[in-house]
């Protein structure tokens, strides 16, 4: 009895010997501090910030909704852009203000109707307004350094070269890691979730004046039934004369209860 005790207090000893070597006797190293979001931006190279922009182009800019190869007929392709920005520049019908690519590209985002692809144009103005809402507005909100992100995507994709400046400073656009870690704050009202969703990019409701998709301002005439059911699975019942696959179809695992009841009050309120 009395050797197992010795052993028990030997093992216990050596323990806290080991421990206390372990936090005193061995410098401790600590990992520094992730770098600022302004300095990773700042440090990105070009090659991440084009990565950035595609990232961009497929989520938050919402661009794949309307300028889809596979469904075609909504916006021009750009994805397989048969015409550069510099041979748009060419076309007899252009008079915008922009001299080279990357500023018809970057007109093209934030003063879509400045000119307007043949044939893409909202019904009824001979290609002279563009459906497209502008991108640095509410309906989408992306920041300068997130527009050229995208400009540098799009001179890139085909095997150009981009011209934009890589984001310093307070025109920063969030950086992946960053953007990524970070998951958005709960809409507090029903107009704040129709910008958080990008609704007004394609719908016209309230203050946004989508024309791509269903114009939902007389859409209270549906019940309750109908209009959860048209954000949780919008191609249950598509409207007529719109493609089924258009709208996304991750709101379900993407909004909270209270954002999507919010929006169903918000629509059924909705009687034009």
């Amino acid at each position: 009895m009395q050797t197992f005790l010795k052993i028990s207090i030997f093992a216990v000893i050596a323990l806290l010997g080991y421990t206390l070597f372990a936090n005193v006797g061995i410098p401790q190293v600590r990992p520094a501090p992730p770098p600022a979001e302004e300095e990773t931006i700042g440090a990105m190279s070009m090659d991440q910030y084009i990565v950035l922009g595609k990232k961009i182009f497929e989520g938050k800019g919402t661009c794949t909704l309307c300028h889809n190869p596979v469904l075609g007929g909504r916006a021009p392709n750009i994805i397989n852009m048969h015409a550069t920005s510099e041979e748009r520049l060419k076309d007899p019908r252009y008079k915008g203000k922009a001299k080279s690519g990357e500023e018809y590209l970057r007109e093209s985002m934030v003063e879509p109707s400045t000119f307007v692809v043949a044939g893409f144009g909202k019904a009824g103005t001979n290609d002279t307004e563009s459906p497209m809402p502008q991108i640095s507005g509410p309906a989408v909100g992306l920041k300068p350094a997130e527009i050229n992100a995208v400009i540098a995507y799009l001179q890139t994709k085909d095997g150009g070269k981009a011209t934009v400046p890589l984001p310093t400073g307070a025109d920063a656009a969030p950086a992946p890691a960053a953007a990524e870690a970070a998951a958005p704050a709960p809409a507090k009202t029903a107009e704040e979730a129709l910008g958080k969703y990008a609704c007004g990019a394609c719908h016209k409701i309230g203050a946004f004046a989508g024309a791509v998709g269903p114009d939902l301002t007389k859409i209270g005439s549906k019940d309750e039934v109908y209009l959860r059911r048209a954000i949780l699975d919008p191609n249950a019942d598509v409207a007529k004369g719109f493609p089924a696959g258009v709208m996304p179809q991750d709101f379900g695992n993407k909004m909270t209860a209270k954002e999507l009841e919010m929006l169903v009050k918000y629509l059924k309120a909705q009687k034009g």
